[in-house]
């Protein structure tokens, strides 16, 4: 199975959206850590992509 980037996206999106309505105060850090991930991934895409 072939996982792309755009399909992890929403799940990510989800799963922020549910942690931030059970506990509020981690919204910084949540936002914070998916920033960098989609920084990274927008400077290096040939880390994140397989080579087939």
């Amino acid at each position: 199975m072939h996982i792309n980037i755009i399909m992890i996206q929403p799940l990510i999106a989800l799963l922020f959206g549910v942690l931030i309505l059970i506990l509020p105060r981690l919204l910084n850090y949540l936002i914070a850590i998916y920033l960098i991930f989609i920084g990274l991934v927008g400077l290096f895409p040939h880390i994140f992509s397989t080579l087939t």
